[in-house]
């Protein structure tokens, strides 16, 4: 398990040139037939590290040191060019190679990226002239041999080492700004869960996406942290990844639901490909109870469930922090961590596990029945929370150390947390709130539906009404008039869609949360043969 001593190392680099002494001969990553030793990792993070020290500008006059974008798969090249930006003390930028131009061209812009070490394919979209901070191209991570004399500068723990850009619900993605202490504190949060998460002796999956924070810093960044092995898949496949998981005897899984609900299915192959699995852990999106327990038939093991954010460095809570995952729940906070629920009126409802039962929270109810909580805001303190968004710092934690999340949630009279909705996702029906995920949840239990998506359209008498998204099962002709009729049996009235469309798919980010904004129309609807209207909305 994680000692004290580990957190006097905050620059991941350096954890990794602990590794190569320690076990140097171990095979740090595997990737497709190749496999990486911790040695061969850290002299090819080093020459990386002196050739990107070359060629980015002296200073940049920002106050903060020069920013490398890089826009790669999950490939070794990501994992070296990381690594040697944090050696060389600058400040990684990952880019989800998938970019468009547009998109690619605005972090590049608004982050000032010197260099852009990528893709071929990422190359051909950068138009040069339109960025003139991008000094440099690579299309490999760019390397310096030999004993060349290059001294890195020392970063101390609140420098910043990464830049992640936010999906965002409106607008263009913000640079979250993430600190060398931030990226170990969160490690060493999770390290003090018992049993441990990840071990030494351990093999870690990484095949979530190393350009987002789950992937970044709970993936690859535990794998170096304790010195793990790594199993890199850019291409899970449709049967996710089943071979390489065998061959490698993969122990630790991280992954999101999509990848769970590919392996419930399964059945026997997973069983056996999944024998040496020790741990499994899901986040990034909400997981259906009903795939998590499909997965512990099929396989045997239990699925933990972990909730964060980019903003966090990722993770604030687990289901590993107090044993057996509870169906639908989030778990309880990290050691480390410290959680409170916040009312609309700014009152506290729960404090690190307790419920607060007076506005002015003196006193508390540590009774063994205390009911559940109300649905808050999440809002929390720790370590691991970024500086603010890029360049100023600005919507960062307030001056004791705060940040609300925008999350809502609830907590059970056991202390076990459910998360509800997005703040800003919350759709105010004649005044009264409606949680999209409550509305989801019920669509989903009907048999015909496949997946759904709820979001709230403005309404001329009731501000806003409810309209679902609907993907129908296979095989399965349900209408929307079935569907509205289901919602009336469980959901009170002010709750129901007044419409439903069915589409054929649902747009999802790169790991698997549903870009609602994409469905959400720009005009009132007109009804057509896959939409049904209720106006009456009461």
């Amino acid at each position: 398990m994680q000692d004290a001593a580990d957190s006097s190392v905050p620059n991941l680099a350096d954890r990794l040139r602990r590794a190569a002494a320690d076990h140097g001969d171990r095979t740090a990553l595997h990737w497709r037939d190749l496999a990486l030793t911790w040695s061969e990792l850290d002299a090819a993070v080093t020459a990386t590290a002196r050739a990107l020290s070359v060629a980015v500008p002296p200073s940049t006059g920002d106050g903060h040191p020069p920013r490398v974008a890089i826009a790669l798969g999950n490939t070794p090249d990501f994992a070296v060019t990381y690594l040697a930006v944090l050696r060389a003390g600058l400040v990684a930028v990952p880019v989800n190679p998938a970019f468009t131009a547009r998109e690619l061209r605005h972090v590049l812009a608004d982050s000032g990226a010197a260099v852009l070490v990528c893709a071929p394919q990422v190359r051909d979209r950068v138009a040069a002239d339109a960025l003139p901070a991008l000094a440099a191209v690579h299309t490999a991570p760019p390397i310096i041999d030999g004993d060349v004399p290059i001294a890195f500068p020392t970063r101390g723990g609140d420098d910043l080492a990464v830049l992640l850009y936010t999906s965002g619900t409106e607008g263009w993605p913000k640079g979250a700004m993430l600190s060398h202490r931030a990226l170990a504190a969160n490690h060493a949060q999770i390290g003090r869960i018992d049993p441990p998460v990840v071990g030494t002796g351990d093999t870690v999956l990484l095949a979530l996406p190393l350009f987002h924070a789950y992937g970044l810093n709970s993936g690859l960044g535990a794998v170096v942290h304790h010195g793990a092995t790594g199993v890199l898949v850019d291409e899970l496949g449709p049967d996710g990844g089943l071979a390489e998981l065998a061959r490698h005897r993969v122990s630790v899984l991280v992954g999101v639901p999509s990848m769970f609900l590919t392996w419930a299915d399964a059945g026997e192959a997973a069983a056996t490909a999944l024998a040496s699995v020790r741990v499994a852990v899901c986040g990034a999106a909400p997981l259906p109870p009903a795939v998590a327990a499909r997965f512990t038939e099929v396989t045997g093991h239990p699925v933990h469930v972990g909730y964060g954010l980019t903003e966090t460095a990722p993770v604030l809570t687990s289901t590993l922090v107090g044993g057996e995952p509870r169906p639908g729940s989030i778990g309880r906070p990290l050691p480390g961590v410290e959680l409170r629920l916040v009312g609309s009126d700014g009152a506290d409802l729960w404090h690190d596990g307790v419920p607060v039962v007076e506005e002015d929270a003196d006193e508390l109810d540590l009774s063994d029945d205390a009911a559940g909580t109300d649905p808050g805001q999440i809002v929390v303190r720790g370590d691991n929370l970024f500086a603010g968004y890029w360049p100023d710092g600005r919507g960062g934690p307030d001056p004791d150390g705060w940040w609300a999340t925008g999350d809502v949630a609830y907590a059970d009279a056991d202390g076990d947390l459910f998360l509800v909705d997005r703040l800003g996702e919350l759709i105010l029906v004649n005044g009264f709130n409606v949680y999209p995920h409550e509305v989801e949840s019920v669509l989903q239990a009907h048999p015909g539906v496949a997946e759904s998506a709820v979001l709230g359209v403005p309404h001329p008498r009731t501000g806003e009404t409810v309209r679902a998204y609907v993907v129908r099962a296979a095989g399965a002709p349900v209408t929307a008039e079935e569907l509205l009729g289901h919602c009336a049996r469980n959901l009170a009235r002010f709750k129901c869609p007044t419409a439903v469309e069915f589409v054929d798919s649902l747009p999802y980010s790169a790991i698997g949360k549903v870009r609602k904004t994409e469905l959400r129309p720009a005009a009132p609807p007109v009804p057509t043969q896959n939409r049904t209207e209720v106006p009456d909305v009461q």
